[in-house]
């Protein structure tokens, strides 16, 4: 009785399918297809039904009949498809990325009826590998040292150093001000030592209180605290034979700081609740925008974990010092954000790179990305305008504008006093009142007290100014 009811509403069934559906005879004539196999092909039922399959361009039996097979295609021959990757053509040319499941159809005798085959649609899969692959092929470009962009002398010189300090197994600590990307050199590290093929395990010091950092790093045993209801490993465990990064470790609180000075000097951890030791063997990547030594001068950082954390530092230096750079990675991210999003914008005009470069970006690297995705929201297509970039910017910009036009105006005013005075006094000190006096007197006046300009006024060089007013004066 079910079986029945279920045949009356086999068409409603295969009409809410995701899946594409199409049933073909044996000569590949396609006989149905539901409405998600519309969709998918942009054909209409009433332009599929009696065509051959071959209207759909399937790559995969288009191989099976160029290898000159008898049958029709794969699935007369197999009887059966099981998640094959095929590529098909849409109604209008464009190519559908797809898995195909199929099978044959037999009546009770064993004849073959037709088949019938499902496709489920792969182009947001395809989208993401696409867009995956041609981040990878950006990052390893040749302005691109695994992820880190410039070309600059210090930026070489960090690459350098990145590369020695992967060849050795000794701690790293890495300096440098918020966003200008720490963590991509931590990865760098990680990625050319000799721990690559182990984890690298990363850990955020400042964004945990006392309690939550140590066990966060050293784990803990069932009932070592209210909630500790299971024992859990940490982070140095779950690094072994790897690296972990502790960024922000100039935050961590000295009580922490003397368990992960044990953890250097006698490679074992000890977890919160427990007396056991239990061996590790990481190397410890950290990274902080303080400066330790400081730290360490007025007692909030102990002096022998800095000389312990410290033994190759690494200097990131920020983006005001490396502004030949800026250029590179404006067309990096201008990039990556198009791959992303799709939008047509390939650059920006000279106007807005200017406002980009005269900027400071205390903010670093990571302010300069984020200010090329606000341009990618508000910029329809074409280049990046002016009007694109943050308002906060532009108003910075002008304000600096005009903060330089007032220390200019005043640096004229203060400059054409004192030429006034100097003019004033040599008046003053001019004995002979010659007819040439007289001339070069009302010729300092009209200029202000300018000599250049006064020279100008009486055909002559500034030196030989210079030299009648030293006689003028009696100095000569």
């Amino acid at each position: 009785m079910f079986e029945k009811e279920i045949s009356q509403y086999w068409k409603t069934i295969l009409e809410t399918m995701a899946d594409g559906l199409m049933v073909v005879d044996p000569g590949g004539v396609i006989v149905s297809v539901n409405s998600a196999m519309e969709r998918l092909t942009g054909y209409g039922r009433e332009e599929l039904v009696g065509q051959s399959c071959e209207i759909l361009g399937c790559d995969v039996c288009a191989r099976e009949r160029t290898e000159g097979m008898d049958k029709h295609c794969a699935l007369f021959k197999d009887e059966r498809i099981r998640r094959a990757r095929c590529t098909l053509r849409k109604k209008d040319g464009t190519p559908l990325y797809a898995v195909k499941n199929a099978s044959v159809l037999k009546d009770s005798s064993g004849n073959v009826l037709g088949g019938v085959e499902t496709l489920n649609d792969l182009s947001e899969v395809m989208d993401r590998e696409k867009l995956i692959s041609n981040l990878r092929r950006e990052l390893s470009g040749q302005n691109s040292f695994h992820g880190i962009i410039g070309t600059s002398p210090v930026m070489r010189q960090l690459s350098e150093l990145i590369s020695c300090a992967a060849r050795s197994d000794a701690p790293v600590v890495i300096y440098g001000e918020s966003g200008t990307g720490k963590e991509l050199v931590a990865e760098a590290v990680h990625k050319l030592g000799s721990r690559q093929k182990g984890p690298l395990i990363k850990v955020n010091c400042a964004a945990l209180n006392e309690s939550l950092l140590e066990s966060e790093l050293f784990g803990h045993v069932k009932g070592a605290f209210t909630g500790a209801g299971n024992t859990r490993i940490g982070r140095f465990e779950a690094a072994n034979h790897g690296d972990i990064f502790l960024d922000e470790i100039g935050d961590i609180p000295l009580s922490v700081q003397v368990k992960l000075l044990r953890v250097l000097q006698e490679k074992e951890i000890e977890r919160v609740g427990d007396h056991r030791p239990v061996p590790t063997d990481v190397r410890i990547i950290s990274a902080t925008n303080r400066d330790l030594m400081k730290l360490v001068e007025t007692g909030r950082f102990r002096e022998d974990l800095y000389y312990r954390i410290g033994v190759i530092p690494i200097y990131i230096p920020p983006l005001r010092e490396r502004r030949e750079d800026i250029p590179l990675l404006i067309n990096a991210f201008i990039s990556r954000i198009r791959l992303k999003t799709g939008k047509n914008i390939f650059g920006m005009t000279q106007a807005a790179y200017q406002l980009l470069n005269a900027h400071r970006w205390p903010g670093n690297v990571r302010e300069l990305m984020n200010v090329i995705e606000y341009a990618f929201v508000l910029c329809p297509g074409g280049d990046i305008l002016p009007e694109h970039l943050p308002r906060s910017l532009m108003l910075k910009s002008a304000a600096d504008s005009r903060l330089k036009d007032v220390s200019q105006a005043q640096h004229l005013s203060e400059k054409r006093c004192a030429d006034e005075k100097q003019s004033s006094d040599i008046s003053d000190k001019i004995q002979d009142h010659t007819e040439e006096g007289r001339q070069i007197l009302a010729a300092l006046a009209s200029a202000g007290g300018n000599k250049s300009q006064a020279a100008r006024m009486l055909g002559i060089s500034r030196v030989a100014l210079y030299n009648r007013l030293r006689k003028l004066k009696g100095l000569e």
